[in-house]
């Protein structure tokens, strides 16, 4: 699965991406497709100009890509460029490959997570102020609008097992780690393992609500470390190892209480605290995918089935 590695900016309520990814998942699922969307992504056909369904659209989201999911463009790098096609003047870091075209003159983009082809892309034009054009073809993108895109931050003990399971999870647009909780401004590896900055190590999990709920992903959370231990997961002692759930709204933290509630009743004693989202703090880049770049066994963060699902 791709995976978001830098910060998430949030501006007039829509959520924007500016973040490099890799592509993770070794076992990445590709999503069934009609002939046309085939004809144009796999085998590197084009729309007809003025038929795509965004070439005039602009509003408020993450346009992903139609084959596997990942995350290409957000909306505020969209512009009118009368083209016919859609056209960005920025992908997301990391999301586009760019490749020479077999006809020797254009450059080819195409997904880098499932090499799925999008479209072209052209400088020199002067269109905006980055002077590049991605022309893309709507039909190799799906869109997610920016009310659809939820944060949520989970602490369970070392972050490697945490963003693995997450990040494998259907729904999940991104899995970060990160720090939080703490009163040192951007902290590193070594400052947080010595537990004097008060952070822990915390799990950015980006999704999409029409997908999955925050439900779901607290329940997980639950369920993938042990939340009765207190500082500490296994043989991972210290407050940066604590169990924590950061809020961003309301709604989480009735469902985070919910939950508690839920697990009390059947006899957990809960150290998991429950706390506002503070500023998140990305960890350094070899922590990220860690398990999956390094091609570690995933060992950790067993699930154990504490809820009942219908």
């Amino acid at each position: 699965m791709w995976k978001i590695t830098a910060s998430l900016l949030t501006t007039a309520g829509i959520v924007l991406l500016t973040a490099s990814m890799v592509n993770g998942k070794g076992d990445m699922e590709y999503r069934d497709l009609t002939p046309e969307e085939e004809y144009v992504i796999v085998h590197g056909g084009t729309e007809m100009p003025n038929s795509g369904v965004y070439v005039d659209t602009f509003e408020g989201g993450i346009y992903t890509c139609k084959r596997c999911g990942a995350p290409l463009f957000i909306s505020e790098t969209k512009f009118q460029a009368h083209c016919g096609w859609p056209a960005f003047d920025q992908a997301i870091e990391g999301a586009v490959r760019m490749i020479p075209d077999d006809d020797g003159v254009r450059t080819e983009i195409r997904c880098a997570s499932c090499n799925g082809h999008l479209g072209h892309v052209f400088t020199g034009e002067g269109y905006t102020e980055t002077d590049t054009r991605h022309c893309v073809n709507s039909i190799s993108m799906d869109f997610i609008p920016g009310d659809n895109i939820e944060t949520a931050y989970f602490a369970g003990g070392c972050f490697w097992g945490v963003e693995y399971t997450f990040d494998h999870t259907a729904g999940v647009l991104s899995a970060e780690s990160g720090y939080m909780g703490g009163n040192v401004d951007n902290p590193e590896y070594s400052e947080v393992c010595s537990g004097s900055t008060g952070h822990t190590e915390t799990v950015k999990v980006v999704f999409d609500n029409r997908v999955t709920t925050f439900r779901e992903q607290a329940m997980t959370f639950f369920e993938i470390h042990d939340p009765t231990q207190e500082n500490g997961q296994g043989v991972d002692t210290g407050t940066q190892y604590r169990s924590a759930v950061f809020y961003t709204t309301g709604e989480q933290l009735t469902v985070v209480n919910d939950l508690i509630s839920i697990l009390t009743d059947r006899g957990y004693v809960i150290a998991t605290e429950v706390s506002p989202a503070q500023s998140f703090w990305q960890a350094e880049d070899y922590h990220q995918n860690y398990f999956d770049s390094n091609g570690a066994g995933y060992g950790c963060h067993a699930r154990v089935n504490r809820f009942t699902r219908e």
